[in-house]
């Protein structure tokens, strides 16, 4: 049979018609694997892990074949019970696959301890900033007689007088004695003064 005649042959149709189909097979069967071996389609809502302890984040996480891993501590935040997640990633609501591990940031169990910052005779704008800048808080502000108006005088917190270098919790309020820029003279110095003046003062003769 010449090539022109098995070309336009039965057979020649009947061959193809079973490669086609062969192939199609080969390739749906190759589809669905992937398919399944990726989860395509079968992704799971993370969920909310905020304010659990890595416990119960783990109870919750193995029920829906997640994972975790706690990357950090971070500092005491009030808002939150001590020594429960406060981030994670990815966020709740997130759509991942079978496995996944979430990344979570455990609250601390209570605040770190900060060193006061030398605040003493600086203005009142400077020391807020510096203050808030170690994680503590301005507290009562009050004034007393000073030259320098809202110059820093003094440093204290629940009635203490505190220096630069002492060690206080993190979030405290500290209060600010500051200068309320008025010079007071002092009467019994000037009097004195003015007494030394008239002995030295030469006599007319």
């Amino acid at each position: 049979m010449s090539l022109r005649k098995y070309l336009t042959s039965r057979v020649f149709f009947a061959q193809m018609l079973a490669a086609m189909a062969i192939f199609a097979i080969i390739a749906y069967l190759f589809f669905h694997w992937i398919t399944y071996t990726t989860n395509h389609g079968q992704e799971i809502t993370v969920p909310d892990l905020s304010k659990l302890s890595a416990e119960q984040a783990e109870e919750k996480l193995d029920a829906i074949d997640l994972d975790y891993i706690i990357l950090d501590t971070v500092d005491f935040r009030p808002e939150f019970p001590k020594l429960t997640i406060v981030e994670q990633e990815p966020k709740a609501g997130a759509k991942v696959k079978e496995g996944r591990k979430i990344y979570i940031k455990i609250n601390a169990s209570k605040y770190t301890m900060v060193s006061v910052p030398d605040l003493i005779e600086k203005t009142y704008r400077q020391a807020v900033p510096t203050l808030e800048a170690v994680g503590l808080k301005e507290g009562t502000i009050t004034y007393k007689p000073y030259l320098g108006k809202d110059m820093v005088l003094e440093v204290r917190m629940n009635g203490k007088k505190l220096k630069a270098g002492d060690k206080v919790l993190k979030s405290s309020k500290i209060d600010l004695v500051l200068g309320d820029g008025k010079v007071v003279f002092d009467d019994t110095v000037l009097d004195s003064t003015a007494v030394d003046s008239t002995e030295i003062m030469p006599l007319d003769e």
